[in-house]
């Protein structure tokens, strides 16, 4: 466990800046970047970081030959918003962004520089391949014609997508603008607010179902698994979900291998190991924690197919490859798979409470590991406190560019620690659930949730999720209470006032 530095007399003594990186890289063949971007993943749900019942030899190699985090975090406890920060490098309360539906318009304004914009500038390729949800189209979405805006819209050069994501309708692959085997004369419907489609759905007939769902999950069934929304044609379209490992890689290495000769970015985007979780035959009663576990095989196999991609090709030693998650672990969500039943002894997020959802420490913090054998020491652990929304900033100072005024406004250079050079972290870091959190150092400060206002329930009723939030302010001190049981508000008024007026001052930060 991290040793948290305790006294706000420190602020301002941890740097972020790294002098001479940039210029050392200017000599140097500029790296390939990958971000494994897993879905659902806990702290703990890596081998290295104690898991129980399954194992990751593919993700343990990543560390062992380059840089464990133990202090890393999802910009929010949620996929969509946590997606759109690391693509923007702002904080997803800014744009209001909320897990979207299947249908939703794209998310980020196409005059909105990212983080493939800022790389495309400086010569690279780049793709993100996997689930996207974060929107597509300006809503109203013809799914049997080019669909755009969308990511080729916002700086990737090529596209291969699971629309929003697994649970949700409409279940097909998106290549670039169009839906991947689409039949002309079986178009494409989707609806999320009546059923239009003579497929049968699983709130009506639950005998179908490979799997037990809850009512918001019990619309369309495809491949024997009912969806949220309603889907009417595209059948030869349709996804076969136990295909996603060799599909996904495949695409990822394809792109990878048209553009060795030049730096490409690749934003790999999981399903795994999110619901429904539908294990191939190669992985299906592998581990000991029944489908849960089976998708973690899964998603570290399908990691290894990728970096076997780049060892064929001479790539790997300089390409910087980020293996993390979109935010902490779930058990039960919309689906019975008995992951509670067959959990056994393991943590999914690891000593920490919460998990998704949650402004616990479990709903934001998450994996992490950098490997880069040709600038990376092999074998660190690093402590440093560190965000997702940092990778914009980070990437434009390994590249000597400089940022424009008001792009990527939230985004911190850690560079430093991102390559294993520095422990030092950030001062100040915003978690991001269903109300706001700030971390200076050890010491963590929930804002409450205003007088009058209903606190969201489902994580605990339905979910099983401690959700962390209070009509009080809520101060915790990570190094001695690392699962955020003692509030020391009341003994701590300054600290209180202090943290308030800094997550105020962040938020009243104007951005383009």
């Amino acid at each position: 466990m991290k040793k948290i530095i305790t006294s706000l007399a420190l602020l301002g003594a941890m740097s972020c800046s790294s002098p001479n990186l940039h210029n050392q890289q200017e000599s140097n063949e500029k790296p390939n970047i990958i971000i494994f971007y897993v879905d659902d993943l806990g702290y703990g749900d890596i081998g290295v970081n104690g898991l129980k019942g399954a194992q990751t030899p593919e993700i343990d190699k990543l560390a062992n030959g380059g840089v464990l985090f133990t202090d890393v975090h999802s910009p929010h406890a949620t996929c969509t918003p946590s997606r759109y920060s690391m693509l923007t490098g702002e904080y997803a309360f800014r744009k209001k962004a909320q897990i979207l539906p299947g249908d939703a318009p794209l998310l980020i304004d196409t005059n909105k520089k990212t983080l493939p914009d800022m790389l495309k500038e400086e010569g690279y390729k780049t793709a993100v391949v996997g689930k996207w949800h974060l929107g597509l189209g300006n809503g109203n979405v013809d799914w049997n014609k080019d669909v755009k805006p969308g990511p080729l819209e916002i700086g990737f050069d090529y596209s291969f997508l699971l629309p929003s994501t697994g649970d949700r309708v409409p279940s097909v692959y998106l290549e670039n603008h169009n839906v991947v085997n689409l039949d002309p004369n079986d178009p494409i419907t989707v609806s999320y607010k009546k059923n239009i489609s003579d497929r049968p759905t699983g709130n009506d007939h639950p005998e179908l179902l490979r799997q037990g769902a809850d009512k918001q999950h019990g619309n369309t069934i495809i491949n024997g698994i009912s969806r949220i929304g309603y889907m009417k044609g595209g059948e030869k379209a349709l996804w076969t979900d136990e295909d996603f490992p060799e599909k996904l890689a495949g695409k990822a290495s394809a792109f990878i291998r048209k553009n060795k000769d030049n730096p490409f970015f690749l934003y790999f985007a999981f399903h795994d190991i999110h619901v429904p979780r539908l294990p191939s035959d190669q992985f299906k009663g592998k581990s000991e924690m029944g489908v849960r576990g089976d998708v973690i095989l899964q998603m570290d196999y399908t990691t290894g197919l990728v970096m076997k991609t780049l060892k064929e090709l001479g790539l790997e030693e300089n390409t910087l490859v980020i293996f993390t998650s979109d935010n902490g672990a779930v058990l039960t969500d919309g689906y019975d798979d008995h992951a509670i039943e067959l959990l056994g002894d393991h943590k999914p997020n690891g000593p920490f409470s919460g998990g998704k959802y949650s402004s616990f420490e479990g709903g934001t913090r998450v994996p992490m590991i950098a490997y880069w054998p040709k600038k990376i020491k092999a074998g660190q652990v690093n402590n440093a406190t560190f965000s997702h929304i940092d990778f914009y900033a980070s990437f434009a100072d390994l590249l000597g560019k400089k940022l424009p005024e008001g792009i990527a406004k939230d985004s911190k250079n850690m560079l430093p620690s991102l390559i294993g050079a520095s422990q030092d972290g950030r001062d100040y870091m915003v978690e991001e659930g269903f109300t706001l959190a700030i971390r200076n150092h050890n010491w963590k400060y929930i804002q409450p949730i205003p007088k009058g206002k209903r606190i969201p329930n489902f994580m605990d009723r339905t979910k099983n999720i401690e959700g962390g939030m209070s009509h009080k302010p809520q101060l915790f001190n990570l190094d001695k209470d690392p699962q955020e049981r003692t509030n020391l508000a009341k003994e701590y008024p300054e600290i209180v006032e202090q943290l308030q007026a800094k997550l105020d001052s962040i938020k009243a930060v104007e951005v383009l």
